[in-house]
Protein backbone atom coordinates (compact mmCIF):
# COMPACT_ATOMS: atom_id res chain seq x y z
CA UNK A 1 0.00 0.00 0.00
CA UNK A 2 1.33 2.99 -0.99
CA UNK A 3 1.15 6.34 1.63
CA UNK A 4 -0.98 8.82 1.18
CA UNK A 5 1.21 12.19 0.54
CA UNK A 6 0.11 15.19 2.35
CA UNK A 7 0.95 19.35 3.15
CA UNK A 8 0.59 21.44 5.79
CA UNK A 9 1.53 24.50 7.07
CA UNK A 10 3.66 24.46 10.47
CA UNK A 11 6.20 27.30 11.48
CA UNK A 12 5.29 29.42 8.48
CA UNK A 13 6.78 26.78 6.20
CA UNK A 14 5.05 24.59 4.52
CA UNK A 15 5.86 21.09 4.91
CA UNK A 16 5.07 17.70 3.10
CA UNK A 17 4.52 14.52 5.01
CA UNK A 18 3.47 10.65 3.96
CA UNK A 19 0.85 8.96 5.96
CA UNK A 20 -0.13 5.39 6.61
CA UNK A 21 -2.64 4.31 8.25
CA UNK A 22 -2.48 1.93 11.21
CA UNK A 23 -3.56 1.10 14.81
CA UNK A 24 -1.87 3.57 17.50
CA UNK A 25 0.41 4.60 18.57
CA UNK A 26 1.09 6.78 15.81
CA UNK A 27 4.72 6.61 15.00
CA UNK A 28 6.48 10.19 13.49
CA UNK A 29 9.52 9.63 11.81
CA UNK A 30 11.99 12.22 11.12
CA UNK A 31 15.01 11.67 8.44
CA UNK A 32 18.41 13.00 8.21
CA UNK A 33 20.00 15.65 6.34
CA UNK A 34 19.93 15.33 2.78
CA UNK A 35 17.64 12.96 3.15
CA UNK A 36 14.21 12.28 2.95
CA UNK A 37 10.53 10.89 4.44
CA UNK A 38 10.06 8.14 1.82
CA UNK A 39 13.87 6.47 3.22
CA UNK A 40 11.81 5.20 6.07
CA UNK A 41 9.54 3.35 4.48
CA UNK A 42 11.09 -0.26 4.79
CA UNK A 43 11.08 0.62 8.18
CA UNK A 44 7.20 1.65 8.36
CA UNK A 45 6.14 -1.39 6.35
CA UNK A 46 7.08 -3.43 8.83
CA UNK A 47 5.00 -1.98 11.54
CA UNK A 48 1.05 -2.45 11.75
CA UNK A 49 0.85 1.59 12.92
CA UNK A 50 -0.03 4.48 11.91
CA UNK A 51 3.03 6.38 11.12
CA UNK A 52 4.13 9.58 9.15
CA UNK A 53 7.41 10.44 8.02
CA UNK A 54 8.34 14.20 7.07
CA UNK A 55 10.38 16.21 4.96
CA UNK A 56 11.66 18.33 7.16
CA UNK A 57 12.18 22.22 5.80
CA UNK A 58 14.12 22.24 2.47
CA UNK A 59 14.06 18.37 1.80
CA UNK A 60 12.20 16.37 -0.49
CA UNK A 61 8.89 17.85 -1.08
CA UNK A 62 8.78 20.47 1.90
CA UNK A 63 9.53 24.38 1.24
CA UNK A 64 13.32 25.46 0.66
CA UNK A 65 13.65 29.16 2.45
CA UNK A 66 17.05 30.38 1.67
CA UNK A 67 19.54 30.09 4.23
CA UNK A 68 20.39 29.96 7.29
CA UNK A 69 19.13 26.79 8.25
CA UNK A 70 19.92 26.96 12.52
CA UNK A 71 18.57 23.30 13.84
CA UNK A 72 16.30 25.32 16.38
CA UNK A 73 14.33 25.94 13.37
CA UNK A 74 13.93 22.72 12.90
CA UNK A 75 13.08 21.81 16.16
CA UNK A 76 10.14 24.47 15.91
CA UNK A 77 8.77 23.17 12.35
CA UNK A 78 8.26 19.30 14.47
CA UNK A 79 6.60 21.01 17.50
CA UNK A 80 4.23 23.32 15.20
CA UNK A 81 4.02 20.14 12.81
CA UNK A 82 2.43 17.85 15.21
CA UNK A 83 0.39 20.75 16.62
CA UNK A 84 -0.99 21.34 12.98
CA UNK A 85 -1.69 17.45 13.24
CA UNK A 86 -3.20 17.35 16.84
CA UNK A 87 -0.57 14.42 17.53
CA UNK A 88 -0.44 13.48 21.44
CA UNK A 89 0.75 9.99 22.97
CA UNK A 90 3.33 9.10 19.27
CA UNK A 91 6.64 7.48 19.17
CA UNK A 92 9.06 9.44 17.74
CA UNK A 93 11.85 8.19 15.85
CA UNK A 94 14.13 10.15 14.20
CA UNK A 95 17.96 9.87 12.56
CA UNK A 96 20.38 11.97 12.87
CA UNK A 97 19.93 15.31 12.71
CA UNK A 98 15.79 14.29 12.78
CA UNK A 99 16.84 12.53 16.27
CA UNK A 100 17.92 16.21 17.37
CA UNK A 101 14.99 17.45 16.25
CA UNK A 102 12.02 14.93 17.62
CA UNK A 103 13.89 15.27 21.16
CA UNK A 104 14.06 18.90 21.30
CA UNK A 105 10.38 19.10 19.91
CA UNK A 106 8.92 16.40 22.78
CA UNK A 107 10.39 19.27 25.15
CA UNK A 108 8.67 22.07 23.49
CA UNK A 109 5.30 20.29 23.17
CA UNK A 110 4.95 17.72 26.07
CA UNK A 111 2.32 15.41 25.48
CA UNK A 112 3.50 14.57 21.75
CA UNK A 113 5.45 11.97 22.28
CA UNK A 114 5.10 9.05 24.98
CA UNK A 115 8.58 7.55 24.12
CA UNK A 116 11.29 8.53 21.58
CA UNK A 117 13.74 6.28 19.89
CA UNK A 118 16.36 8.46 18.57
CA UNK A 119 19.14 6.29 15.97
CA UNK A 120 22.37 8.17 15.90
CA UNK A 121 21.08 11.38 17.00
CA UNK A 122 23.28 14.92 16.13
CA UNK A 123 23.45 15.72 20.01
CA UNK A 124 27.49 16.71 20.40
CA UNK A 125 29.08 17.57 23.53
CA UNK A 126 27.21 20.67 25.27
CA UNK A 127 30.60 22.05 25.73
CA UNK A 128 30.89 22.30 21.63
CA UNK A 129 27.77 24.90 21.51
CA UNK A 130 29.62 27.40 23.37
CA UNK A 131 31.41 28.04 20.13
CA UNK A 132 30.17 30.16 17.33
CA UNK A 133 28.44 28.95 14.64
CA UNK A 134 30.35 29.61 10.97
CA UNK A 135 29.23 29.21 7.23
CA UNK A 136 31.37 26.87 5.80
CA UNK A 137 30.73 27.90 1.85
CA UNK A 138 33.12 25.33 0.69
CA UNK A 139 31.68 22.17 2.94
CA UNK A 140 31.82 19.30 0.91
CA UNK A 141 28.27 18.76 0.70
CA UNK A 142 27.60 21.72 -1.46
CA UNK A 143 29.91 20.87 -4.23
CA UNK A 144 27.74 17.42 -3.92
CA UNK A 145 26.52 16.58 -7.90
CA UNK A 146 23.11 18.17 -8.12
CA UNK A 147 22.08 17.18 -11.81
CA UNK A 148 20.68 13.38 -12.64
CA UNK A 149 19.53 11.90 -15.78
CA UNK A 150 17.30 9.51 -13.68
CA UNK A 151 16.96 7.48 -10.89
CA UNK A 152 18.57 4.88 -12.14
CA UNK A 153 21.51 6.56 -12.42
CA UNK A 154 21.96 7.70 -9.50
CA UNK A 155 21.29 3.95 -8.24
CA UNK A 156 23.84 2.76 -10.27
CA UNK A 157 26.69 5.38 -9.52
CA UNK A 158 26.26 4.92 -5.54
CA UNK A 159 25.63 1.19 -5.34
CA UNK A 160 29.12 0.43 -5.19
CA UNK A 161 30.59 3.34 -2.66
CA UNK A 162 30.45 4.08 1.14
CA UNK A 163 28.09 4.59 2.72
CA UNK A 164 25.61 3.42 0.30
CA UNK A 165 27.38 -0.08 -0.56
CA UNK A 166 26.04 -1.25 3.25
CA UNK A 167 22.80 0.13 2.51
CA UNK A 168 19.54 -2.77 1.53
CA UNK A 169 19.56 -2.16 -2.10
CA UNK A 170 15.25 -0.99 -1.71
CA UNK A 171 16.59 1.43 0.74
CA UNK A 172 19.17 2.79 -1.50
CA UNK A 173 16.27 2.86 -4.01
CA UNK A 174 13.90 4.89 -2.30
CA UNK A 175 16.18 7.36 -1.50
CA UNK A 176 17.46 7.53 -5.44
CA UNK A 177 13.87 7.22 -6.20
CA UNK A 178 12.32 10.15 -4.04
CA UNK A 179 15.29 12.10 -3.33
CA UNK A 180 15.09 14.19 -6.74
CA UNK A 181 12.68 16.09 -8.41
CA UNK A 182 11.91 17.15 -11.75
CA UNK A 183 15.00 19.66 -12.97
CA UNK A 184 13.22 23.30 -13.62
CA UNK A 185 14.55 23.29 -17.33
CA UNK A 186 12.70 20.37 -17.71
CA UNK A 187 16.09 18.05 -17.98
CA UNK A 188 16.50 15.60 -16.21
CA UNK A 189 16.61 15.57 -12.32
CA UNK A 190 17.91 17.83 -9.79
CA UNK A 191 18.00 16.66 -5.73
CA UNK A 192 15.40 17.43 -3.52
CA UNK A 193 17.55 18.89 -0.75
CA UNK A 194 20.09 21.22 -2.71
CA UNK A 195 23.67 21.27 -2.49
CA UNK A 196 23.70 25.00 -0.99
CA UNK A 197 20.41 23.54 1.50
CA UNK A 198 22.68 20.50 2.79
CA UNK A 199 25.82 22.45 3.43
CA UNK A 200 23.55 25.14 5.15
CA UNK A 201 21.72 22.64 7.53
CA UNK A 202 25.58 21.39 8.39
CA UNK A 203 26.48 24.67 9.28
CA UNK A 204 23.38 25.52 11.33
CA UNK A 205 24.29 22.83 13.89
CA UNK A 206 25.69 24.98 16.46
CA UNK A 207 23.54 27.65 16.13
CA UNK A 208 21.38 26.29 18.93
CA UNK A 209 21.68 24.48 22.44
CA UNK A 210 19.60 21.92 22.69
CA UNK A 211 20.11 20.79 26.26
CA UNK A 212 18.34 23.35 28.01
CA UNK A 213 15.11 21.29 26.43
CA UNK A 214 16.35 17.90 26.61
CA UNK A 215 16.68 18.47 30.30
CA UNK A 216 13.45 18.91 30.47
CA UNK A 217 12.62 15.52 28.63
CA UNK A 218 10.43 12.82 31.24
CA UNK A 219 9.73 9.61 28.99
CA UNK A 220 11.05 6.43 28.00
CA UNK A 221 14.28 7.16 25.37
CA UNK A 222 16.23 4.68 23.30
CA UNK A 223 19.11 5.61 21.81
CA UNK A 224 20.75 3.35 19.19
CA UNK A 225 24.29 4.29 18.29
CA UNK A 226 27.43 3.50 15.75
CA UNK A 227 30.67 2.94 17.51
CA UNK A 228 32.24 6.40 18.67
CA UNK A 229 35.11 7.26 16.12
CA UNK A 230 38.56 6.42 17.16
CA UNK A 231 41.30 9.02 16.55
CA UNK A 232 41.48 8.56 12.81
CA UNK A 233 38.06 8.65 11.85
CA UNK A 234 37.00 12.50 13.75
CA UNK A 235 35.63 13.95 10.01
CA UNK A 236 33.94 10.44 8.87
CA UNK A 237 30.47 10.15 8.07
CA UNK A 238 29.88 6.67 8.90
CA UNK A 239 30.81 6.76 13.06
CA UNK A 240 28.26 7.85 15.18
CA UNK A 241 28.06 11.68 15.98
CA UNK A 242 26.50 11.11 19.40
CA UNK A 243 28.17 12.31 22.51
CA UNK A 244 28.86 9.26 24.53
CA UNK A 245 27.54 11.19 27.75
CA UNK A 246 24.06 12.19 26.41
CA UNK A 247 21.87 9.04 28.03
CA UNK A 248 23.13 10.45 31.74
CA UNK A 249 22.24 13.55 30.63
CA UNK A 250 18.42 12.67 29.90
CA UNK A 251 16.06 11.09 32.36
CA UNK A 252 14.88 7.56 31.99
CA UNK A 253 17.17 6.70 28.84
CA UNK A 254 18.71 3.49 27.54
CA UNK A 255 21.02 3.05 25.23
CA UNK A 256 22.46 0.64 22.76
CA UNK A 257 25.49 0.26 20.81
CA UNK A 258 25.21 -1.68 17.31
CA UNK A 259 29.06 -2.38 17.03
CA UNK A 260 28.37 -3.82 13.47
CA UNK A 261 26.82 -0.66 12.34
CA UNK A 262 27.50 2.43 11.04
CA UNK A 263 26.20 5.85 11.12
CA UNK A 264 23.68 4.67 8.58
CA UNK A 265 21.65 2.19 10.90
CA UNK A 266 17.79 2.86 9.66
CA UNK A 267 19.46 2.33 5.79
CA UNK A 268 21.11 -0.74 6.87
CA UNK A 269 19.06 -2.22 9.17
CA UNK A 270 15.23 -1.38 8.86
CA UNK A 271 14.07 -4.68 9.82
CA UNK A 272 16.23 -3.88 13.30
CA UNK A 273 15.09 0.04 13.70
CA UNK A 274 10.94 -1.87 12.78
CA UNK A 275 11.25 -4.28 15.93
CA UNK A 276 12.86 -1.61 18.25
CA UNK A 277 9.58 1.01 17.29
CA UNK A 278 7.63 -2.44 17.64
CA UNK A 279 8.53 -2.89 21.43
CA UNK A 280 8.23 0.54 22.38
CA UNK A 281 4.45 0.25 21.00
CA UNK A 282 3.63 -2.41 22.98
CA UNK A 283 5.16 -0.95 26.03
CA UNK A 284 3.19 2.57 25.34
CA UNK A 285 -0.17 0.48 24.66
CA UNK A 286 0.56 -0.76 27.88
CA UNK A 287 0.75 2.56 29.50
CA UNK A 288 -2.64 3.22 28.17
CA UNK A 289 -4.70 0.31 29.50
CA UNK A 290 -2.62 1.12 32.74
CA UNK A 291 -4.09 4.24 32.95
CA UNK A 292 -7.75 3.48 32.32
Amino acid sequence: MQPEERRVEANGVELAYVERDGREPTVLFAHATGFHARCWDAVAEELEERSIALDLRGHGRSEKPEPPYPWGDVADDVAAFCEALDLRGAIGVGHSKGGAAVAAAAALRPGTFAALLLVDPVLMKPSLYEREPAFEAEHFVARRRNEWGSPEEMIERFADRDPFQRWEPRVLRDYCEHGLLPAPDGEGYVLACPPLVEAAVYAGNRAWDPYPLLRELDLPIRILRAPPPTPDQQWSMMVSPTWPGLAGELRNAEEIVLEEHSHFIPMEAPGLVAAHVRELAVKVRGYGEGDA
